[in-house]
């Protein structure tokens, strides 16, 4: 292996008183003769002073762009990268991660993204199972995911010292564009592999439906590790268009990215269900940029308003068939008592419902979606047993070598031609954007010493707020926050269960399987939690209980409660921390929230930030403050 270097208390109250277009550039739908990096390439050349990304305040240009993937580019073909071998890429969302992607496709080569915020051992064990050329990582990981592969830095920009000059290769498009894990029902994350053919229908389907051009600004939220990356991102650069990156606090809170939207002018923005669904229901200005708010990858339990200035879009599919594979717009004169479907078949992509016999099922009638056409990925990287099983010829194509995807999706054709959603035929949970495998979960559960068996679920206290439950029969009884700790060193934070419930032993159907439909609701007695309980005492902290309280739909907390062991998550500590900012004025990191999940510690860090910030005041602020 080698590494090349590249680039509110009593005194608190007292302390108080006493003192941001060029012209658009027509679309060619059809670019199939092009690769991506081709495409991004033409951009530079016919405009190389637009603006490709724009992450805070820097602003990377198509030539900048164009100019520093090839040179990273450069040095991973002398690394070795050539067609289809594999670059692992683990970076955050940022202008790097653009770069990087970009460059690893002008090599030739496939790029396997990885969430940084994954825990080590997860890391590596992907990293293991795809055996990458190179991996291109942040410093800080560098000496954590060490392997027979080379490892770019990309903390180190001495890569600028490399050719700017594109590299000549050769893609073709059955060639592998990119390899994405998922969580898999043997305990273990399995990789998906998507060939360029597959990725440019998703980008031509794309910039044809929503009449993309070089004047749209999108939107870029999703995580490296989620697919919809893939679609945020490429559709736009192929199309000279701009690429909008938010900071974290604005990408989960739906008034500030709202805001965001609105005054960065952003055209296109895709956001995971939970979040549209926000959006959906808040104030918006008239006047507004936003053309289409896309969604997707959850159900959507609602149905825009009359008064939106923008058109909602749902989406549907798995990422074996690359990002999307129907797709609809949902209109509030369609409301009616069932949910919003998911549309309909996107180009060059076959949806059927089929029985049990693999026949088809007359329109109105429920069965099992499988997926054909363009879009289907190549099958699992390593897996060849699971790709036989769930990639099966297509019995309804003319086209040698066509196959048609399970995706184990309940659903039926309505009269209209669009498709309704019914649900899972395995226990598969879609949690926030993610698909999670509970056999996954419960594998890494049951290697905890206190446990004898466990089974996981998700729960709702209302029909667009699921929450991860794990139902556990234990030896002893381990505190909440030892077990979530011992998942969080295997699992990623989305993969965690928000509640841990203990049962004498799991209730069994007469076929001897777990009887999910059995399981009790989780209750306090029946929830493991933290210390016993202590109740607020202090003006803030009851303040912020209540707030707590609200957010999650719970009738009392402890001020020992752990607010992520509660049912608490990254998107609803975001509008935590922001409620936090209305009620005390003062400025919670997120990073603090994670650091100290408690009533008690948040209450300690809003004391301290109240006082830091009432002692610098001046008498007039705080008289003004006061009135």
């Amino acid at each position: 292996m080698s590494t090349a270097l590249i680039p509110s208390t009593p005194n608190v109250f007292s302390l108080l008183t006493a003192k941001l277009i060029a012209a658009p550039i027509s679309v060619r739908p059809d670019a199939s003769d092009q690769s991506i990096a081709e495409m991004v390439a033409a951009r530079a050349i016919t405009t190389p002073n637009a603006s490709a990304v724009v992450c805070a305040d820097e602003v990377l240009s198509y030539a900048d762009l164009d100019r520093r993937a090839n040179q990273l580019a450069n040095l991973l073909i002398s690394l070795g990268v050539t067609a289809e071998a594999i670059v692992a890429l683990c970076v955050d969302r940022s202008i790097e991660s653009v770069i990087s992607t970009l460059a690893i496709m002008k090599a030739g080569g496939a790029f396997l993204p990885l969430d940084p915020k994954s825990p080590i051992s997860r890391l590596r064990a992907m990293l293991n199972d795809a055996q990458p050329c190179v991996l291109v990582a942040r410093e800080d990981l560098v000496d954590q995911l060490t392997g027979p592969w080379d490892i770019i830095n990309t903390d180190n920009h001495s890569f600028a010292a490399c050719s700017s000059e594109a590299p000549i290769i050769e893609i073709d498009k059955n060639q592998l564009a990119y390899v994405i894990y998922t969580s898999g029902s043997t305990g273990e994350p399995k990789g998906v592999e998507v060939t360029h053919e597959s990725l440019l229908n998703l980008i031509s389907w794309h910039r044809t439906t929503f009449e993309v051009t070089s004047r749209d600004r999108a939107s870029h939220l999703a995580g490296v590790g989620f697919d919809a990356s893939v679609w945020e991102v490429w559709p736009y650069l192929t199309a000279g268009a701009c690429l909008y990156l938010p900071d974290e606090e604005t990408r989960l809170s739906p008034s500030l990215l709202r805001d965001w939207i609105v005054e960065n002018q952003i055209t296109i923005s895709f956001l995971p269900t939970p979040l549209a669904e926000a959006l959906m229901i808040i104030d918006w200005p008239t006047q507004t940029a936003l053309r289409f708010l896309l969604t997707g990858a959850d159900t959507l339990h609602r149905y825009p308003s009359d008064n939106l200035p923008f058109t909602v879009v749902n989406n549907y599919g798995p990422t074996e068939c690359t990002v999307v594979a129907t797709s609809g717009r949902v209109n509030s004169t369609e409301m009616n008592d069932g949910l919003p479907t998911i549309g309909r078949p996107i180009s060059t992509t076959d949806v059927y419902i089929l029985d049990e016999n693999q026949t088809l099922v007359p329109d109105g009638e429920e069965g099992e979606l499988y997926i054909g056409g363009a879009g289907v990925a190549r099958g699992y990287l390593n897996r060849p047993d699971l790709t036989a099983e769930r990639f099966i010829p297509d019995p309804f194509s003319a086209k040698s070598g066509a196959r048609l995807y399970r995706t184990g999706d309940r659903a039926r054709r309505l009269a209209n031609g669009d498709i309704a959603y019914l649900g899972r035929l395995d226990d598969q949970i879609k949690i926030r954007g993610f698909r999670i495998e509970p056999a996954e979960i419960e594998s890494a559960l049951n290697r905890h010493t206190a446990i004898v068996s466990s089974v996981v679920v998700a729960r709702s206290s209302d029909c667009s707020d699921m929450r991860l439950t794990a139902y556990i029969v234990l030896s002893t009884t381990p505190e909440a926050g030892e077990l979530r700790e011992f998942l969080s060193s295997s699992l990623p934070e989305y993969m965690l269960p928000s509640l841990f419930v203990e049962i004498p032993a799991l209730p069994l159907t007469n076929s001897g399987k777990v009887d999910r439909a059995a399981l009790p609701e989780p209750t306090l007695e029946n929830t493991i939690r933290g210390d016993d309980f202590v109740a607020p005492g202090s003006p803030i902290e009851k303040i912020l209980s209540d707030i707590v309280c609200t957010l999650l739909k719970l009738n009392e907390v402890s001020i020992n409660d752990n607010f992520f062991l509660l049912g608490g998550h990254s998107l609803l500590g975001t509008q935590l921390i922001v409620k936090i900012r209305g009620a005390f004025g003062v400025d919670v990191a997120l990073r603090t929230l994670f650091d100290a999940p408690t009533i008690g510690g948040l209450s300690n860090e809003i004391e301290r930030l109240i006082i830091a910030r009432v002692e610098s005041m001046s008498e007039d602020e705080a008289a003004r403050l006061l009135a």
